[in-house]
């Protein structure tokens, strides 16, 4: 068998997002969503083509990997290629050799969902990692009302989007420009952006959305809570508008993964009718 090793470029990255659309099900293990690859161009579109790996067969991909930072890669596969044993093998020896350009020598991590390739890493080496939980809110029934003002963010909003994000995650330099760019990705064609307020007019809450397709699960991610207004119930009320946003766009369910240490996080998205699913771990490298 023969697989080619490619880091995408342009339309290439918009094969790999293509390909990630068909692979998404309810019924599949929470797994890595065209939505991840569409956040992840708020870097630019050079840059995300540049951290995409994808494996192929006969000229179709078969895996996708994002390397989400210089030492973790988020890798899934075809669904019919879960259990494939050459394909997870050869995903894993690429990952051993750093001349290959996946990871780097040294510490790393792989997140990639239950199956054969999360067992074959097993096998060489790589020990369990962090604990994640996994949460999927069914979007059969209509979603209640958020109980707060929502909008949704266009460019107009896009710095007010921004410095809630900031807000929200320590650290960030998450920015209007950031958001341009996101927003100009093939990916955001089925995402939404929305904003939450308080009664004074304030953002104070935010959260983007992505959708793979009609009948397919839809992806929040990311969540925030400005942190000046934590503790009100913002947290619920923005992913139950974000829950809504995606029945809107045609998902069958809304999914999302936290840090199980992120207490705090697992029982907001709780509160708003997300079921916890069985944790998954990474694997990781010393």
């Amino acid at each position: 068998m023969d697989f080619g090793l490619g880091t995408p470029r342009a339309t290439a990255f918009d094969a790999a997002v293509a390909a990630l659309r068909t692979w998404q099900s309810d019924d599949a293990p929470m797994q890595l969503h065209p939505g991840d690859l569409g956040w992840y161009r708020r870097f630019g579109a050079e840059t995300a083509a540049a951290d995409v790996r994808t494996w192929s067969r006969d000229g179709r991909i078969l895996a996708v990997g994002l390397l989400d930072g210089p030492d973790l890669l988020r890798v899934t596969t075809a669904p019919e290629a879960r259990d494939d044993q050459a394909l997870a093998r050869r995903i894993a020896a690429d990952l051993a050799d750093p001349e290959r350009g996946v990871l780097p020598a040294g510490s790393a991590s792989v997140e990639a969902p239950a199956g054969t390739l999360h067992e074959v890493l097993g096998e060489e080496g790589w020990a369990a990692g962090e604990p994640w939980t996994p949460l999927q809110r069914d979007l059969t029934d209509p979603v209640e009302d958020a109980g707060v003002r929502i909008e949704v963010a266009g460019p107009g909003l896009a710095e007010e989007r921004a410095a809630v994000h900031r807000a929200a995650f320590e650290g960030s330099k998450f920015s209007a420009e950031h958001w341009l760019a996101m927003a100009a990705g093939t990916a955001y064609a089925d995402a939404r952006c929305l904003l939450a307020y308080d009664d004074a007019g304030n953002a104070v809450a935010a959260v983007t959305v992505w959708a793979a397709g009609p009948g397919r699960p839809g992806l929040i991610e990311p969540m925030g809570v400005h942190e000046d207004h934590r503790g009100r119930g913002y947290g619920k009320a923005i992913c139950v508008a974000g829950a809504d946003a995606l029945r809107g766009l045609g998902s069958s369910s809304a999914i999302v993964c936290t840090p199980s240490s992120l207490t705090g996080a697992v029982a907001t998205y709780a509160s708003a009718g997300f079921r916890p699913l069985p944790e998954r771990l990474d694997r990781c490298r010393e």
